[in-house]
Order: structure tokens, then sequence, then C-alpha cells
């Protein structure tokens, strides 16, 4: 946890609600199986399943009183006719679901193969494609380069247009040790990031290259760049202050003038707890904040920050573990509520 100190249960205040009665039941259940079994190892798998048995009604009961109607996000939002936008992030910005219903999200859905659908991972994509294509990025003979690129459709998208591709990833033993080869958030080669649908594999071939890369350890030759990128990835690092710094050191891989546009997690929940120093930290608007100052007194150019987070029925809902596939925007993760949060840098002229 931050520095401010880990959130105390003891202070919260439930309102007089059958949430409020059930999770005092499951309270008391659960101190009396530690009770019973506090010196009884064996009945460990007993007490895996009673939570597990909790998880499933705690979500159960939490959907049953703020999902909203199927109707607002079933086969929803309908796909709309158009291009893509012109002047549409031009600051800094968490996923909204108004988003979700523009023509330009329907049109990079498209282009990218993606269904139509409320999910953060979407906004993502489209944010880093729309980011880019204002400013000139997705044209024939750009340079690219991808931090953590998973099995993310962007590189072939990107090699499409005629853009030179270079696709970094964390080396093989370590995703696996932190289980991301399990979940396709890792990419071991070329192959992993090849799709004919998105791309002919002979442009595939010629425009885009694979290396490893630790993002905490950029490697001094990848530089020169017109443009880079990183889907949910700097929080992965270890800390909130790696994060800042990679974003820092991944500026310094482009040319003058030259864009990064990254998506990490975003607290929207306290500017002051937050999760720090884990496999996953979750990022306030104080870090935010700090990230302008830093990158000004180096020269380069952070967007303006916008953390208004909506006003729709899908912006509000939180979604629990096990996650949903939809809607998805925002979701409870190490005990706040988090989204998508979009960083648009531009490097300054020296």
């Amino acid at each position: 946890m931050s520095s401010s100190g880990g959130l105390n249960t003891t202070d919260l205040t439930l309102p007089t609600s059958p949430l409020h009665f059930f999770i005092k039941r499951r309270k008391r259940q659960t101190q009396l199986w530690l009770d019973v079994t506090k010196n009884t190892p064996r009945q460990l798998d007993q007490i895996i399943q009673l939570l597990m048995e909790q998880q499933r009604e705690i979500r159960t009961l939490y959907n049953s009183l703020g999902l909203p109607p199927a109707e607002q996000w079933l086969n929803q939002p309908p796909r709309q006719a158009g291009s893509a936008g012109a002047k549409v992030f031009t600051a800094c910005s968490p996923c909204r679901q108004e988003s979700f219903s523009e023509p330009y999200f329907s049109y990079w859905s498209s282009e990218l193969r993606q269904v139509l659908r409320y999910h953060r991972k979407l906004w993502e994509f489209v944010f880093i494609c729309q980011a880019l294509h204002e400013r000139g990025m997705l044209v024939p003979g750009r340079k690219g380069l991808g931090f953590g690129v998973g099995e993310e459709p962007l590189s072939a998208y990107f090699a499409a247009q005629g853009c030179q591709i270079v696709a970094t990833d964390i080396d093989l033993e370590y995703a696996q040790a932190m289980g991301w080869t399990d979940t396709n958030q890792h990419a071991t080669g070329l192959e992993a990031l090849r799709d004919s649908h998105l791309c002919p594999d002979d442009v595939f071939d010629a425009n885009v290259t694979f290396e490893t890369c630790d993002m905490n350890r950029v490697p001094d030759h990848l530089t020169g760049f017109d443009f880079c990128w990183s889907a949910c990835a700097l929080e992965h690092l270890g800390s909130i202050e790696h994060g800042l710094a990679f974003i820092e050191r991944s500026i310094e891989t482009l040319k003058p003038g030259g864009w990064a546009i990254h998506t990490t997690e975003f607290n929207t929940g306290s500017n002051e707890e937050t999760v720090d120093n884990l496999g996953t930290v979750l990022f306030r608007r104080r870090d935010f904040a700090e990230l302008a100052l830093r990158l000004s007194k180096k020269g380069h150019r952070l967007a303006p920050l916008d953390f208004n987070l909506g006003y729709g029925a899908i912006d509000r809902y939180i979604d629990v573990p096990p996650y949903r596939e939809q809607p998805h925007l925002q979701m409870m993760l190490s005990g706040f509520p988090t989204t998508s949060y979009g960083l648009i840098v531009q490097r300054g002229p020296a």
C-alpha cells in the first residue's frame, strides 16, 4: 500500500441495508471458521471453499443491486457509421461510456476487428489508435515502438498502415513467473503478433520486428522513433515511481516532436490511499500531476489532464471479481475502484 497507509476497514461505516446485514453475517461465519481451524492446517481447503462461496454470493447480491438493466449494455452500443474523428483526444482522459457511442469508436473497433462492447480494454486500443491518428502518426514511413505488446492487435494494424514497427515485450521466463503467458498478455515473438486479417503476411514481415525489452531498463539502441505506445503495461513495473520513470524514459526513444501514448490503471476512489510496490499499482490524480511537472522540467508536454469519469449508468457500475466480459469500464482492484486512463505526451524540440 502507499505511504498513506492501507485501507482501514474498521473505519468504514456501512449503511443499514440488506448488503450490510449480509456482510455482517458472513463476517461472523468466517471468524467462526478461523477460530475452529486456527490450529488445523488440514482444514485450509474448507476455508478456501467458504471464501469462494462468499465471493459468489457477494457478487450475486452486488449485481442485483448495481448492475444496469441488460438492455443498456447487452449487444450495445449499436455501431455508428463514420470515420476516425478529429480532435477527439486533445487531453489525457479516463475511459468513459460516452466514447463507445461515437462514430470514431465504431470505426476503430471495425478496423481492429473487435466486437463493439462496453469493455475498457477495447477503449484502450481505440484511445491509442485515435490519439496517434489525430497526430499524423498512422501513415506510411512512420516509425513506432510498442512496449509490453502482449498479443494485442496494434502492432499488426500499424504495420498495415505502412508504419515500421518495433514490438517489444519482457523475456519469457519473467512473463511465465508473473502468469502473463496464461492469459495472452505476453508475446514470445513475431508469430504472437501476426494477424493476416489485419495485415497481409508479406507486409507484416516487411514492417514488424520483435525484441525482448525490460521496461524498467529500456536499452539505449531503441531511439529515433516517431511514436511509442503501451496498453496497460506500465502499472506492472513494481511501483508507481517505476511507472513514472518508464514514461519519462519512453520519451527519450522518440525524435524531437514525437508522441508517446500510454494507458494505465487509474484509482478513481482516492487521491491519497492507493496500491504501490506490488505487481499491479494504481495511479492517482496526484501521480499524473507530478508526471506533468517532471515532463515539463525536461521540455516535454503532457496533454491537459481530464478526470471526468462520466455520468452514464455504465460509468457508475463497478465490476467485481470474477470480472464480467461486459459491462466492464470500472472494476474493483485491490480494494479500489479503478478504470483505464490514457496519457498523451509530446517530446520537446531539443
